[in-house]
Parts: C-alpha cells; structure tokens; sequence
C-alpha cells in the first residue's frame, strides 16, 4: 500500500535561534541551518520543521507575529528561506514550518489598526470584550504566561484577550475575513513549495463565545511543573470550542488541492484520549494532533505501555499515531528521564514506537538543560511566572565548532559535541545513526502493526508487525526475557547478534529482537 511520506518520516525540530549563526550576532539563522543540512542526512532524519523565522518583536521569541509572510532580517531573508528549502529539497528532506493562528504581535498592522477605534474594519479582527460590572476583565480566564488573559485598552474602554503575553492579541477566528487572510498567509507557504505545517496551540482557535468563566479544576504539581494560576483553571471555555473542527476541515481542503502530499500537525494539549482523536476528524481535518502523552510519563514500564495503549485503542484503522519525548517547551530528554542510559533506552521507545516520532535537536548527541544565571534569561515566561522559563532546554546547539563567532543569545556547554561523537563508534550519536538505519531497513519497523505483549515486571515488551519485538528494562535492575529471534539492536552492543532466547536486561536496558 502507497503511504503518505510522513507516515514513515522521523521530523528533526530546529530552533532556529539556536542552531548556527553565520552572521556574527549570537542568534541562529536560516543560512545557518541550510550550511548544517548534511548533518541531518547523516543523521537520517527525514524532515525538518523549524520554529517560527516571521517578522516579530520577539516578546516571544517569535510566536508573537508581525508578518506572517516574510522572515525577520535576524534570520535572514525570503531568498535565505527559498535558498534552504531547495537544500533541503535536493537532500529529500522534507520541510515543515511553523504556524502561528491563535495571536499575532500587538505590533502587527492588523492590531494596530484593531486597536485604533471600535468603529476601525478590523476591529473584530481581534476578541474585544466590555468590561465586567464591576470595570474588572470580563471572565476569569488566565494567560498561559501569568495573569489574566485580558488587557484593559484604555483609548477604547474595552479588553482584549491574549491567551498568552499581552503583546500577543487573540485573532478573532469567528470573523470570516480573519480565516480567509489566514489561509492565504498558509498558500504563500505552501506556493513555495513548503511540505508541511505544524500548528502552534491548534486548538486556541475558536472559544467559547458566550465566554463563560473556566471552572476549577483538580490538580497536583509534578516534579518538573508548578502549578499557575492558570494550571488551577479546567481550561473548557477559553479553547476547544467545537468549531474549531470545521475551521480544520476547511484548512485540510486547502492543503489537499495542492500536488504533492502537504502536511499539517497541531499542538493540541488535550490528554482525554476521546477529544484529542477527534482532531482527525474523519481523515478530513489534521493529519496528526501531536501526542504529547509520553512528555509527562514517568520513568515506568506499566505507565508507558497503559499511555501508548490507551492511544492506539482510540485510533481509527486508517489514523496514523506519532510521538514525542522533547520540545523547545519541556526539560531536556536527558535530565528529565535521568541520565544517559535511560537516554539511549527512551531513544529505541521514540523511534520503535509505531508512528510519526520527533526528534528536538541536541537529543541526538544527549545536551543536558542548561542553568541559565538570573541576568541571562530571556524567556518572558520564566520572568514572569518563575519556575516556567524555558531557555535551559533552547541553549544553542554544541557542533564543537563555532556556533557563533560572538557571545552567543543564551549561555551554552562546551561538551557533548557533534564533533566529539560523530567518529566515536559508542556514542549517542552513532547509537542514534545505527538505529534510524535500522528503522529504514527493517518495514515493520516503519508501518507494522504495534501489541503489546505481557513479560517480567518493569519491561515494556511490544512487538511490531510480524518480525520485530522491543523489550525496555524501566529497572534498575536485571530482568531476564526469552523471545524467539536475533537480538539486532540494544542499548548493550554485547548482547547485539545473539540469540533472544533468556536474554538478561540490564538497568534501563533496550534491545530490538528480529524473528
């Protein structure tokens, strides 16, 4: 069966701040990422999608949008973007860029002009709401950065609401002008010959428009989240209205009248399994809503297989899962999972999981969360709600050569290093090279069907199509399997190119067993 490229694609996300400067101002740029291309293909990735490179004030490092088709001069320019596409093109790798629907910047000329009158045509390009009767905000809804999610605009005596920092306004999708602008802004990309979306906060879009208060919901801090005013909200009124299913179907007609196979996955933080699939509609909406599910696992076989159970039940046949471990929003694999071992064994999970999986880049060579001193933060997030900030997980990549010929945006390690590993037969890089060549050479591994199976306490065992079972040890201690077959990979190269039968797992130990 013919199967869309992203079905068996491995996407390799770029922060493109952090990746490689060649201009000499410490940020990343577009030529930046076009000059270390061939490092993906040897890696063996087969996409890239590159966080927004829009003109923008960076309140938000540009998730706050000026102009949704150009890029902003720190980054280079439209050529430097049609110049990396077609680089990437001739490598076949594919390319998937970032959208940003829910907000733009408070500088964009549409909010500009929204904010001059009630009376301006743009007015209702933005969520504008009076006052409540007490001259307060007029819900209770909370900004995901801190505070209320509503600004008091004093020129025109009303609100308007940012979901996320004041200086990024809630576009108004209810307005049928706002959507027809928005999708023209996705034609320009797509006219260029981009593969792919992915689509900032997808389901912020649409909101209840009686904007009736969130209730409170009932939560408890992990050990890498505290708890917000905004984490104290049960978040059904301020998104995930309903009709953000019909703007996704409308969108999904636009990308399939384009030749070639366009692509569109959102950010949909959505953990009842029975609403997140709804966003692939009837394989009329998004291709795929990210799986954040295994980001907020803990380190524990039964906890993990019960998450990738529970969401391979609710797929239709026809619905294609994918997974994440890392992102320019969580802590670092390797920190988070605790260590370099249980690094390489989350590595097999990631890319032996039936799916589409996303690799955040660094995790391939392990670089840890960064402690970023007081006086070098930059996350807005972090500034304001302590605790939240983001900047130790988007340090700029470690080549081992220069990223910058200057003081970089954010502090970086010296060690590890591409350069360091790319030669070293025992590193994470050459492990991760060894296993995306794996996973290219073995179908199942790609499109095969995906079981769980039951084995000793603490080990995932699953197997893939009709060929391939994985078993990961979540112990610390050893556990022994017995499986029909040839041990073809594991996180111990001794136990490579031997038989699976009894078979000792060590702490956090992977292997991939051929039959």
């Amino acid at each position: 069966m013919s199967r869309p490229w992203w079905h068996t694609a491995v996407i390799y996300q770029i922060y493109p701040r952090s990746f490689q400067d060649t201009n000499g101002d410490g940020i990343g740029d577009l030529p930046g990422i076009t000059s270390r291309l061939d490092h993906l293909v040897d890696l063996g990735v087969d996409a890239l999608w590159i966080s927004p490179f829009y003109p923008s004030p960076m309140a938000d490092f540009g998730y706050d949008v000026a102009d949704y088709t150009d890029v902003d001069p720190m980054f280079g320019t439209l050529d430097d973007f049609d110049d990396l596409l077609a680089a990437a093109h001739d490598r076949s790798l594919r390319v998937i860029i970032d959208w940003v629907p829910n907000h733009s910047s408070d500088q964009h000329p549409w909010f500009r002009e929204s904010r001059s009158s009630r009376h301006d045509p743009k007015r209702d390009w933005y969520v504008w709401a009076d006052p409540a009767p007490d001259g307060g905000p007029p819900n209770n809804w909370q900004s995901v950065f801190g505070g209320p999610a509503w600004e008091w605009d004093e020129a025109t005596g009303q609100y308007y609401l940012h979901s996320f920092l004041r200086e990024q306004p809630d576009l108004n999708w209810r307005n049928p002008e706002v959507e027809q602008t928005m999708f023209d802004t996705v034609r320009f990309w797509m006219d260029r010959g981009v593969d792919g979306l992915r689509i900032d906060v997808a389901h912020f879009i649409m909101k209840d428009p009686a904007m009736r208060d969130n209730p409170p919901a009932d939560v408890e801090p992990t050990e890498f989240k505290s708890l917000g005013e905004y984490d104290r909200q049960d978040h059904i009124h301020d998104k995930g209205h309903p009709d953000v299913h019909e703007v996704f179907r409308r969108l999904r007609v636009l990308l399939d009248g384009y030749d070639g196979e366009r692509f569109a996955v959102g950010e949909i933080h959505v953990f009842d399994w029975a609403e997140w699939v709804r966003y692939y509609g009837e394989a009329d909406e998004l291709h795929m809503p990210f799986n954040f599910s295994l980001l907020f696992a803990p380190w524990d076989a039964a906890e993990i297989r019960s998450r990738v159970d529970a969401m391979e039940a609710v797929l239709p046949s026809w619905a294609w899962p994918n997974h994440v471990l890392g992102n320019h929003d969580e802590v670092r694999l390797i920190d988070r999972y605790g260590g370099p071992e249980r690094a390489r064994a989350a590595a097999i999970l990631l890319l032996t999981l039936r799916g589409t999986p996303t690799i955040y880049y660094g995790e391939e060579i392990g670089m840890r969360q960064a402690d970023i001193p007081l006086d070098r933060q930059q996350d807005p997030w972090g500034l304001q709600v302590p605790g939240q900030g983001r900047d130790g997980c988007r340090t700029p990549m470690q080549w081992g050569d220069p990223f910058t010929d200057s003081e970089p945006w954010l502090p970086m390690m010296d060690e590890p290093t591409v350069a360091g590993q790319r030669t070293d037969p025992d590193s994470l890089l050459s492990f991760y090279r060894r296993l995306l060549t794996l996973r290219r050479t073995l179908p199942d591994l790609q499109t095969g069907d995906y079981r769980s199976i039951d084995g000793p306490d603490g080990v995932y065992l699953f197997r893939r199509g009709e060929s391939v079972v994985v078993a990961i040890n979540f112990t610390d201690e050893d556990r022994r399997i017995d499986l029909d077959g040839e041990v073809r990979f594991s996180t111990d190269p001794e136990l490579e190119a031997v038989s699976a039968e009894g078979v000792v797992l060590g702490p956090d130990a992977g292997v991939i067993v051929v039959t």
